[in-house]
């Protein structure tokens, strides 16, 4: 079964059983007139509303590459998260809102031991959907799911409070649902601001997971007359649509069709491994005495400067007498302030080079 349908089976599963849970909530509610138990209902519903956009955005995201969408369509599924996060901070809102007026206005409710029963057997469903969505949104790599579980996880301790309440009521007589209320709608605001977060963090880019980027630059390393591997960059356009660049040190000295054979089977390699579409570009390296010289002044130089994270793709051109390397600095730091500094200081203690200097970004080294 591909990943797409598994999802869809892992979403109907949510559905199914959210759909039971507001039932038997509601009917309790209703019946006993607590606010806080007609509000886990509600919140039920939502989540059979989020499992059903989950289908939908996972279906149009499998859409092939067109003329005006040549990367696919796989961003769609972080479209959906949104949808998501947006349907869960509805109802925590209205819920708050409701609740209130419970505080305002209290209304005693009667509850009996089927409403404790079905309560806890609430509490123990949403658990287990919580962990099968979890479970499976982390082996599909599907945000959508994620985030449908850590509602779930959310609304089995918001229907714990949903208990208490019921407790405190049959057992001291406390009105206390309208507050429970508020708690439960907090809680649900809280969780549908982190989805939102974490999906808006996914649609504007944010940085490659550091455990992949390593794997990928260890790789690329193993192979023959490769002395470094630099300026890694992943963008990502969906779940299973990752493509991505790098440059590889090789001698000066290597012929064309060597590197050919070598960047095509790197990228094939890459693919096959981490099925993620790599270009790969290269930096000649010359390993004479006075290139070694220079480098290893400019990498003290440069180093000695806080903000500076690295320096790579040095190299000295001795027939045009030039100098060229990248200069990688934190986000922070004033990069073009630090790279007159380091030229400045070059062209004093080797005067007989020009120097060209490139400002890079730090992505992921």
């Amino acid at each position: 079964m591909d990943r797409s349908k598994k999802i869809v089976k892992t979403s109907i599963v949510g559905i199914i059983v959210n759909i039971v849970l507001a039932a038997f909530k509601a009917f309790v509610g209703l019946v006993s007139g607590s606010v806080a138990v007609i509000l886990d209902a509600v919140n039920n519903l939502s989540d059979v509303l989020s499992s059903a956009i989950t289908i939908v955005g996972t279906k149009l995201s499998t859409k092939k590459p067109d003329k005006k969408h040549p990367y696919g369509h796989g961003r769609v599924e972080y479209i959906t998260s949104a949808i998501i996060s947006f349907i869960v901070l509805i109802t925590g809102v209205l819920s708050l809102k409701e609740s209130i007026g419970k505080i305002v206005e209290p209304h005693k409710a009667e509850y009996n031991i089927v409403s404790i029963i079905v309560i806890v057997s609430a509490i123990a469903a949403k658990i287990a959907v919580g962990i099968y969505f979890k479970n499976s949104g982390k082996k599909l790599n599907a945000q959508a799911l994620i985030a449908s579980g850590t509602d779930a996880m959310s609304d089995a301790l918001l229907s714990a409070g949903t208990l208490v309440a019921v407790i405190v009521n049959m057992t001291m007589h406390w009105t206390i649902e309208g507050y429970i209320g508020v708690i439960i709608s907090a809680f649900i605001i809280k969780t549908g601001v982190e989805i939102l977060k974490d999906t808006f963090d996914s649609i504007i880019g944010e940085r490659a997971d550091t455990e992949l980027t390593d794997k990928i630059k260890a790789k690329l390393c193993e192979y023959e007359d490769v002395y470094g591997c630099y300026d890694l960059t992943l963008h990502n356009y969906g779940p299973e649509q990752i493509i991505g660049s790098a440059h590889i040190e090789v001698p000066d000295d290597m012929r064309a069709d060597k590197i050919h054979r070598l960047t095509r089977k790197m990228s094939a390699d890459i693919y096959g491994e981490f099925g993620i579409v790599l270009t790969i570009g290269v930096y000649a390296v010359n390993k004479s005495d006075e290139a070694e010289k220079v480098k290893a002044y400019l990498m003290k130089e440069a180093l000695s400067h806080p903000g500076v994270l690295q320096i790579h793709g040095f190299y000295l051109d001795t027939e045009n007498k030039s100098v060229t390397f990248d200069l990688v600095t934190d986000f922070k730091a004033d990069a073009d302030g630090i790279c007159e500094k380091i030229t400045d200081a070059m062209e004093k203690e080797f005067p007989q080079y020009t120097y060209h200097a490139v400002l890079d970004s730090d992505y992921s080294d």
